[in-house]
């Protein structure tokens, strides 16, 4: 079972400005590139290099439109919280 934690973190607005627009340049989200560099500044202390994260399970077919929009928040956090 994933389990996720939301929080709030105070960030510069330059430098959040930056992250998103490398985030947006990598066709990533926001949220997976500070989880990024938080693996690999709590693994510099431990000597260890960082693993890339695991792919996500994909299926059915690419071209057709997906059932979630992932840019929709209150859609993923429904569909995620939902019994079915």
């Amino acid at each position: 079972m994933l389990v996720c934690v939301r929080t709030t973190i105070n960030l510069p607005d330059g430098l959040a400005r930056e992250a998103k627009a490398r985030a947006a340049a990598e066709r990533r989200t926001f949220t997976s590139l500070v989880e990024e560099g938080l693996r690999t500044v709590l693994l510099q202390g431990e000597g260890q290099r960082p693993h890339p994260a695991a792919p996500l399970p994909a299926f059915g077919d690419p071209a057709e439109r997906p059932l979630i929009d992932l840019a929709d928040r209150e859609a993923l956090w429904s569909a995620l919280d939902g019994d079915g």
